[in-house]
């Protein structure tokens, strides 16, 4: 397959040190190529460059007629977005939640009173693995079609053995039957289930003893994740977790900082993957995390849809060398949004990121919160053949038409799938 004439290549290349995720001033460094033409073979990305050197390489125009040729009509091509924290595995929206917040009830007085997570228990526990999978595979397709090419995917609304599992296998199958990259991770550690109440050692042990090496045996996930918050889970419960999730080869990842103030040092010497929310991370932690590689990963559409005032301190954390990933939290109750350009969006008006600073975090810190760094990210030769084309001049046009699909088509493994309503195909 070959993309000509496009008018911006964002490359996501860097000069700089690419052993580490990207951050501070190099989250602006989006590595375009004007006029550009990018070549895929067998699902990787072979050559990048200018529209006039790809027409005289000696290979293509040898194999031209077997090439998939795009005109791409000067618009801009960038890497798939990565979205990395989503909740896809559930069998119902949560209106009534929708409907408490607006007459004025928090986050934690709806939970208190049944909803929240718990509201979507049952109806997970009860739907089959065949119900989950066609959920979670509607949700891939949308998400392809407005720029995602890969997505991690937790389960977490089951919170028994059987229920967790039943969904890691539903996120599996959906994956099958999706061209582009899905990531599982075992969310066991959620919420404390009811059954479980008053007796919460003894859930972890079952997370610990149970979840997790079967989810290990079944080669179901790749990270393990636990939500790190009042009503939920305590850094010594996450502790034990992560120590029972490294033993079974997962890596790490963690809800914090979301409602209220965890202290994060005694979890960074775990070295996860990706601390997310971060919504009241103290200065000792971010100095700490500044000299780390676990990722921020911010998700401001929680914060859109919970109506908060107050978002992820974005700037905060960028400016003190903190790298920073954006991701939709796609899930029924706080983020019931695919859409990655929204979130763009989001960060630019509501946490001052730049344009180029939202599209660095959502493409290559994406991949790095997901140790995906090597294959995702970033346009360049031997990476997977991950784009996405947007019907837009500049790429600053991706955040600025907010609630607005601009997406043609995008390209996921070298598979390409358009978008609806494409102009590009009709």
């Amino acid at each position: 397959m070959l993309l000509i004439n496009i008018g911006q290549l964002l490359t996501l290349h860097s000069h700089d040190d690419n052993s580490r995720p990207r951050r501070s001033t190099q989250l602006n460094e989006l590595g375009i190529i004007n006029d550009a033409a990018v070549l895929c073979v067998a699902g990787k990305i072979v050559s990048v460059g200018k529209s006039t050197s790809a027409l005289r390489d000696s290979w293509l125009k040898k194999n031209r007629k077997t090439v998939i040729e795009i005109d791409c009509q000067g618009q801009v091509v960038l890497p798939g977005f990565v979205d990395s924290h989503t909740h896809p595995v559930f069998a119902a929206p949560r209106l009534l939640d929708f409907e408490q917040r607006i007459s004025g009830a928090t986050y934690e007085e709806i939970a208190r009173a049944g909803g929240g997570i718990r509201s979507s228990v049952d109806g997970v526990r009860k739907a089959s693995k065949n119900v989950l999978a066609a959920n979670v595979l509607r949700m891939l397709h949308e998400v392809s079609e407005q720029g995602t090419t890969t997505v991690e995917a937790k389960s977490g609304y089951g919170l028994t053995l059987e229920s967790e599992l039943k969904s890691l296998a539903a996120i599996k199958d959906a994956a099958d039957h999706w061209p582009g990259t899905v990531v599982p991770t075992l969310l066991g550690a959620h919420v404390l289930p009811k059954e479980f109440h008053g007796r919460s050692r003894e859930y972890v042990k079952l997370i610990c003893e149970k979840m997790i090496p079967q989810a290990a045996k079944q080669k179901l996930a790749r990270f393990v994740d636990v939500f790190t918050e009042r009503g939920a889970f305590s850094a010594e419960d996450t502790a034990r977790i992560f120590e029972a999730a490294e033993k079974n080869g997962f890596g790490l990842r963690a809800h914090v900082c979301q409602l209220s103030e965890t202290s994060l040092r005694s979890l960074l010497r775990f070295s996860p993957a990706s601390f997310d929310h971060m919504d009241h991370v103290n200065d000792a932690d971010i100095r700490d995390m500044a000299k780390a590689d676990t990722m921020a990963t911010l998700v401001p559409g929680a914060n859109y849809f919970l109506g908060l005032e107050k978002f992820p301190p974005a700037r905060k954390l960028i400016d003190a060398g903190v790298p920073v990933a954006l991701a939709t939290d796609f899930n029924p109750g706080s983020s019931p949004t695919p859409s990655m350009p929204f979130v763009l969006s989001l960060a630019c008006t509501h946490m001052k990121m730049s344009p180029a600073e939202a599209i660095s975090a959502a493409t290559i810190n994406g991949a790095w919160a997901l140790r995906l760094n090597t294959s995702k990210g970033s346009i360049e030769p031997g990476k997977d053949a991950d784009l996405a084309v947007f019907e837009v001049d500049d790429y600053r046009e991706i955040p600025y038409w907010f609630a607005s699909n601009r997406c043609a088509f995008t390209v996921l493994n070298g598979a390409l799938t358009a978008s609806a309503g494409s102009a590009f195909f009709g």
